[in-house]
């Protein structure tokens, strides 16, 4: 029997709408910062998909379309890495633009991918003039001072932003800071620590295991004292000034089950943090951040990490005396006020 003439039409017009919807314009994703491979790795999950076909609706409706290219001005590790990056976002349909304001021009959201934190404030700043929601990977800034810089600024722009390791995200680490274990009372977390000269030494690769310990310690650290394991690889004690105690130690790159790990002890007992588990639940998190306009890490624990890194440079150079993350907040403020 034929469809009643309302009938029809209602199943005609939401055939019409469901068209509509699937043809619909992605939002379009602009990376600044060719120099990672965080910027070709991105790219690939949003505009070829990701690795199970089954995820894809988690980055549905979102593509790269524009990329600025000038990453780090003067590290050789990362400016020697541009031509092949470029070309690699070219060949999936990427139009690169010849500056920041010409990408925020074209684009709805921004990741900030730039190797080189030093550069980063640099950068952001138009973004910021263009209200562009963005996404800052690590290191957030070249030192504590940039790091308050950004904030300031982002602040006063009323900007949507986080930066954050993928580490932060590794299923395990996740499931702790979510409760399983009660109350974190300790924990430790390694990774690789490779120095930059031009940045705080747990800036430029620490940073990854300084994330996944900061996922389940929270903020509250009072101070650090850093000094070395037996094997001669950094080591970093945090107090949180209510009996826990959270460490960072630097892994060997060869180590046995991998370099990326560590373990915390709760009120409920004990499990593994700090694995690798790919970039895509980072990129669950930006696109969370892009679809809900909230930032997925709070910039009070971003400041307190970062301070937490450069403490334990001062506490390097006090020969390994403890210092007080209090202090080195209130150098770099001064140092801000100063305009330097």
């Amino acid at each position: 029997m034929p469809l009643p003439s309302l009938a029809r039409l209602v199943v005609l017009a939401s055939v019409l709408v469901n068209a509509l919807i699937a043809e619909e314009a992605p939002k379009k994703i602009g990376i600044i910062g060719l120099d990672t491979s965080h910027a070709v790795a991105f790219t690939t999950v949003f505009n070829k998909g990701p690795k199970n076909p089954a995820d894809a609706p988690k980055f549905a409706g979102f593509r790269v379309t524009h990329a600025f290219a000038q990453g780090s001005k003067d590290i050789p590790e990362s400016t020697s890495r541009v031509p092949e990056y470029t070309a690699k976002l070219k060949g999936m349909g990427v139009t690169i633009v010849d500056s920041i304001e010409q990408l925020c021009a074209q684009v709805d959201f921004v990741l900030l991918e730039s190797n080189d934190g030093r550069v980063h404030l640099e950068q952001l700043l138009p973004v910021l003039k263009a209200g562009k929601p963005v996404f800052i990977d690590k290191p957030i800034a070249g030192s504590l001072a940039d790091v308050i810089r950004i904030q300031a600024a982002a602040k006063q722009a009323g900007a949507v932003y986080f930066c954050s390791s993928s580490l932060r995200y590794a299923a395990s680490t996740q499931a702790v800071a979510q409760g399983s274990l009660g109350k974190v009372t300790s924990a430790y977390a390694t990774s690789p620590a490779s120095l930059e000269p031009h940045h705080p030494d747990l800036y430029w690769y620490g940073v990854h295991g300084c994330e996944s310990l900061y996922t389940v310690m929270g903020t509250g650290c009072v101070s650090v004292k850093r000094d070395q394991t037996s094997e001669g690889f950094i080591q970093v004690t945090g107090s949180w000034g209510d009996g826990r105690v959270g460490i960072f130690r630097e892994a060997d790159r060869k180590a046995k089950g991998g370099p990326y790990g560590g373990k915390a002890v709760g009120e409920k007992g004990e499990a593994e943090i700090g694995k690798f588990d790919g970039y895509e639940v980072l990129l669950q998190a930006i696109v969370k951040m892009f679809r809900t306009g909230q930032p997925q890490v709070s910039a009070e624990e971003t400041l307190e990490l970062y301070a937490f890194m450069e403490a334990a440079d001062e506490s390097k150079r006090q020969g390994g005396a403890e210092v007080k993350l209090a202090d080195v907040l209130a150098k770099a403020r001064a140092e801000v006020a100063k305009g330097k």
